[in-house]
C-alpha cells in the first residue's frame, strides 16, 4: 500500500500501458496523439513521452524494428596514391636505358664547337639573370644617398640652370642695349647678382611645389620630388644665393637694382607660385616677372628707369605669353594632375587669343623702339619679318587649336626672343650720334634764345 501511494498516477499509468503493450504484442502504433490526457495531478502526458515508450517497445519487444548499423563499404582509394602511381607510371615510361658509350675519335674543331656553344649559353644565362636582378632591384624602394659627385648636378637642376640662363642673358641685353659707355665690371657683378637671385626664387619656387610636382610627369624628377635633397638642404642652398645675389646688387652696382631683384624675388615666389593654383592670373603676374631681368639690366647700367627699360620689359612680357600658352598647351593633362589653374586647362579660348595678341604686340613695340630713341628705324623693317611668322604660327595655333601647331609656336619662340634682342643691338643708336643730336638740339635751343633777346 506505501508503494502504491508513492507511484504518481502518471507512472502508474506509463506502467499500464507497458504492460498493455507486452501482452496484445500490438505492432502498428499511431504516428501521432491529437488529444492528450489529464491525469490526476493536472500534468500534461507530452509527445516526448510517448516518444519515448515507443522506442522502449522498439528496442525490447520487436527485434525487426531495431536500427541497425549498416556496414561499411570498402575504402576508397585516395587520389593521391592514384596520383603518385601515374608518377610512378610516367617515370618508368621516360626513363631511358644506359647505352653503352661507342669510343670514337672526336675532331678538334667539334670540340672547340662545342665549347662555344656551351660559353655563348652560359653567358647569355648570366645576361639574363643580371637584367631580371636589375628589373628586381629598381622595383624595390632604396635609400637615396647624397655624393659629392653628384651635388652640383643637383643643384642645377634645383635652380633650373636653363631658365636662370635666359634670365641672365636677358638682364645682359638690357645692360647692352642701355645708353652709355660699357663698364665690364659692373656687367659682370649685375650678371651674377642676377643669376643668383633667379638660383634662390627657381630652388625656393621648387620648395613650395613639392606635392603638386610629384603629380606630373614633367616634374616628377626634380630632386626635392625624388628625395635626392632634403629640403633644408634646399632652403639653405636659397638663402646662401639670395642674400649675396642682392647684397651683391644693392652695393655693388645700384641700390635701385637690388630693390628690383629682391622685389622679383618675392613676386616669384610668394605672389606667382600660390596663384598657379589659384587663378589663371598667374600667367600675368608670371609674365611680369620675366620682364624685370631687363629692366634691371638697364637699371645696373644707368641707374635709372628710363623709357628704354620700359620698351624691353614690355618686349619679354609680350614674348612669354606665346611662349608659355604654347608650352601649356601640351602640357593640360599635367597641369590639371598637379591642380594648377592655367588658361589652356580652364579657358582654352582665351588661351589662344592671348598668344595672337602678344604675337601682334611685339609688331608695335618694335615699331616704338626708333620713336622712343632707343634704336634706328631700320629695326622695326627688318625685325618685320621674324615678328610676322611667329604672329603666323599663333593664328595658326588660335585656328587649329591642336599639339602640332602649339609645338611649332614653342620652338619658333625659342629662337625668335634671341634674334630680336640681336636685331635690336645692332640696331641701337651708337652713343656719338645722340651726343650729336643732343648738341645739335643745344645749339638750336641757344639760337632761339638770342633771337627772343632784345
Amino acid at each position: 500500500m506505501s508503494a502504491a501511494r508513492r507511484c504518481s498516477p502518471a507512472r502508474a499509468l506509463a506502467g499500464l500501458f507497458v504492460w498493455r503493450l507486452k501482452n496484445t504484442r500490438i505492432r502498428q502504433i499511431p504516428c501521432q496523439f491529437v488529444q492528450l490526457c489529464h491525469v490526476g495531478n493536472d500534468r500534461l502526458i507530452t509527445f516526448q513521452y510517448f516518444n519515448f515508450l515507443k522506442r522502449m517497445y522498439v528496442t525490447q519487444c520487436n527485434k525487426d524494428l531495431s536500427q541497425r548499423a549498416k556496414p561499411k563499404s570498402d575504402s576508397v582509394a585516395s587520389p593521391f596514391r592514384e596520383l603518385q602511381q601515374l608518377d610512378q607510371e610516367k617515370k618508368v615510361i621516360h626513363k631511358i636505358r644506359p647505352i653503352s658509350p661507342v669510343h670514337q675519335p672526336l675532331s678538334e674543331a667539334s670540340v672547340s664547337k662545342e665549347l662555344r656553344e656551351v660559353k655563348s649559353t652560359a653567358q647569355t644565362e648570366g645576361s639574363v639573370a643580371a637584367v631580371k636582378a636589375e628589373a628586381k632591384g629598381d622595383r624595390q624602394w632604396k635609400e637615396m644617398k647624397l655624393r659629392l659627385d653628384d651635388l652640383p648636378g643637383i643643384l642645377a637642376r634645383l635652380s633650373k640652370i636653363k631658365l636662370t640662363a635666359l634670365v641672365v642673358s636677358t638682364a645682359s641685353a638690357g645692360f647692352a642695349m642701355a645708353p652709355v659707355p660699357f663698364d665690364l665690371t659692373c656687367f659682370l657683378l649685375a650678371s651674377l647678382g642676377t643669376g643668383l637671385a633667379s638660383c634662390a626664387a627657381n630652388s625656393i619656387n621648387q620648395f613650395f611645389e613639392v606635392p603638386f610636382d610629384s603629380n606630373m610627369n614633367r616634374t616628377k624628377n626634380r630632386p626635392l620630388v625624388r628625395g635626392q635633397i632634403s629640403p633644408l638642404l634646399a632652403v639653405c642652398f636659397a638663402a646662401s644665393c639670395g642674400v649675396p645675389g642682392i647684397a651683391l646688387l644693392t652695393l655693388g652696382v645700384n641700390p635701385l637694382t637690388g630693390a628690383l631683384g629682391a622685389f622679383n624675388i618675392f613676386l616669384y615666389t610668394c605672389c606667382y607660385t600660390p596663384m598657379k593654383r589659384m587663378s589663371i592670373a598667374n600667367t600675368w603676374v608670371g609674365a611680369v616677372v620675366g620682364a624685370i631681368p631687363p629692366v634691371m639690366g638697364w637699371t645696373a647700367a644707368t641707374g635709372s628707369l628710363d623709357a628704354g627699360a620700359l620698351l624691353l620689359g614690355g618686349i619679354l612680357y609680350s614674348w612669354q605669353f606665346p611662349h608659355f600658352n604654347a608650352l601649356s598647351w601640351g602640357l593640360r593633362e599635367d597641369y590639371s594632375r598637379g591642380g594648377y589653374c592655367m588658361m589652356s586647362v580652364t579657358h582654352p579660348g582665351l588661351c589662344r587669343r592671348v598668344a595672337l595678341r602678344h604675337c601682334l604686340a611685339l609688331i608695335g613695340l618694335s615699331t616704338v623702339a626708333p620713336v622712343l630713341d632707343i634704336t634706328t628705324w631700320t629695326f622695326p623693317i627688318i625685325s618685320l619679318p621674324i615678328n610676322l611668322y611667329i604672329s603666323y604660327l599663333a593664328f595658326r595655333f588660335y585656328r587649329d587649336a591642336d599639339r602640332s601647331s602649339s609645338r611649332k609656336l614653342f620652338f619658333c619662340s625659342l629662337w625668335h626672343l634671341p634674334m630680336l634682342l640681336l636685331v635690336m643691338f645692332t640696331c641701337k643708336k651708337s652713343l656719338l650720334e645722340k651726343e650729336d643730336k643732343g648738341d645739335l638740339l643745344g645749339e638750336s635751343h641757344g639760337r632761339v634764345m638770342e633771337i627772343r633777346l632784345p
